[in-house]
């Protein structure tokens, strides 16, 4: 896919996340002198262990775009992982593109990644030539907006940013009032499937690898055989059109019950009522303003109820912008914090989903075998379990880094150090999302089968949950004690004898070493 040597304006770099027509970089492009460049490398499969799903999904989306590049007859430079000449890391690649091109200047939308920045600007600056960085219009706002916002504040709060977006874009809004009333529904929101369990769910989108994405499947079975997951289910949208297809499903499908059921689990089932477009987000085969205008036309068209259209738009609009102001106004020192000290390593297990613990257990299986798990799986279960272990943040975000289809490090980390280990000592939450094994009792069914009791901290049924909850508690009450919303977690943990706390404490560190 390379075109023959002629004089270059613009190169213009696409990133393997930054696949869509209507990107800023390609807003001037015009093919009689400007070039497109992309590229494969074993740098950006490797600097964390991908999985075979999320390396499969980035070169397959790749692929395919580059195939609409070259239908349009748009002069393009591609570097195949196979090449024989590749390198092996962007900086590599783009400076022997540079070296054989000789463009003008570099034109891109701006990276998601602070390392993937501070690579292409060193070799803009070795080579000598200009940057062009152009905002990414995907996002509703800018990264100078949410610094902005933050200006002057204390404290950090998504409900604040989320609130100003709401009335700035008038998305589900009344004049100058929340659409219903009021700015959230979580009252609506968030209830269990019940004993019965889910009824009728509806089917997932599943799209059928094609040519070219089945020679990817076949490329990284071949040469990534030792990373973790499998790609036997590799299923995800991969085109434009397949992405528009998976939304109109969702809003079709889906939506009217994923308020009520957000934050349902079920064992076996992995896909419930939830989007699955996060992938298709973060790769930009989707825009978040045309995802939240589906979302709010199909309640004003009647499809579906507000409170569950309120529930999805927070984490489009809300969380997702949110995020990605606090990864890019904190790094690059974010990436290091520690606030409560956690030294444990990731357990073994993680990579393989064997252990007794039903819910972890369901949840790094499905992890592992789709490069899918829904956000509270990941916050509640496999979160929840990193932080009261005391799992060193950094290698929480890794492994979450490493495994999930849809993970680029603007999003995920934030979400995984700072709101699910709370390693950034509350920038990203209020407190930590600290529970018991009572909280995946009542949210799902993994505990009926399960040889492990969540009412009980201590003893050979005890749940790993809840001996490590009180664990957590004990050692982390003096640095909690002044956090309000702690205050009743840590009351009933001073109504425990100190013969309780004890024997909670060696039962907990026995659980360490036996995983």
């Amino acid at each position: 896919m390379t075109n023959t040597h002629r004089a270059l304006r613009h190169l213009v770099i696409v990133l393997g996340d930054q696949l869509d027509l209507t990107a800023s970089a390609l807003t001037d492009f015009d093919p009689a002198q400007d070039a497109v460049w992309m590229a494969e490398v074993m740098q950006e499969a490797t600097h964390v262990p991908s999985s075979k799903q999320r390396i499969a999904l980035f070169l397959s989306a790749m692929r395919h775009f580059a195939q609409t590049l070259l239908e349009k007859d748009w002069p393009l430079h591609y570097s195949h992982l196979e090449d024989g000449q590749n390198s092996g890391t962007l900086q590599g690649e783009l400076k022997r593109a540079i070296e054989r091109l000789r463009p003008q200047a570099l034109v891109m939308t701006a990276p998601g990644d602070w390392r993937v920045l501070q690579d292409i600007q060193s070799v803009a600056q070795t080579q000598q030539l200009p940057l062009v960085l152009r905002d990414d219009t995907h996002f509703f706002t800018t990264v100078r907006d949410f610094a902005a916002h933050a200006k002057g504040r204390k404290q950090l709060r998504m409900e604040y940013w989320y609130r100003a977006l709401r009335q700035r874009f008038g998305v589900l809004m009344d004049g100058d009032q929340p659409s219903g009333g009021q700015w959230n529904f979580d009252a609506d929101n968030r209830a269990s499937f019940g004993v019965k369990g889910p009824q009728n769910l509806p089917n997932p989108s599943h799209f059928a690898p094609d040519k070219t994405t089945q020679s990817v499947l076949d490329l990284v079975q071949r040469v990534f055989a030792q990373h973790p997951g499998s790609l036997d289910d590799f299923a995800w949208p991969v085109t434009r059109a397949q992405a528009l297809q998976a939304l109109d499903d969702f809003i079709t499908h889906r939506l009217p019950l994923f308020g009520r059921y957000e934050d349902a689990m079920w064992a076996g089932q992995p896909w419930l009522y939830h989007s699955q477009l996060s992938a298709c987000l973060n790769l930009k085969l989707l825009s978040a303003q045309e995802v939240v205008q589906a979302a709010q036309s199909a309640w004003q068209q009647g499809r579906a109820p507000l409170p569950a259209v309120e529930g999805f738009v927070r984490q489009i609009l809300g969380w997702r912008e949110y995020v990605r102001g606090m990864y890019w106004t904190q790094m690059p020192r974010y990436i290091e914090r520690n606030a409560l000290n956690a030294q444990e390593d990731l357990p073994g297990f993680f990579w393989t989903g064997d252990t007794d613990m039903a819910c972890l257990r369901d949840a790094l299986k499905q992890t592992l075998r789709y490069g899918y798990a829904h956000h509270i799986q990941r916050l509640m279960v496999l979160g929840l379990y990193g932080l009261l272990r005391g799992v060193h943040p950094r290698q929480m975000h890794e492994w979450f880094l490493s495994v999930y289809v849809d993970a680029v490090e603007w999003v995920e980390l934030p979400n995984t150090l700072g709101m699910s280990q709370f390693g950034d000592g509350g920038l990203m939450a209020s407190k930590p999302y600290v529970a018991s094994g009572k909280y995946i009792q009542r949210m799902s069914n993994h505990c009926q089968g399960c040889r492990f009791d969540p009412a009980q901290s201590v003893g050979p049924q005890a749940c790993p949950y809840t001996t490590m909850y009180w664990d957590f508690l004990h050692r982390h009450q003096e640095s909690l004690s002044s956090n309000p919303r702690m205050a009743m977690q840590l009351k009933n943990l001073s109504r425990m004898s100190s013969e309780t706390i004890g024997q909670i404490q060696q039962q907990a560190r026995a659980h360490r070493s036996s995983e």
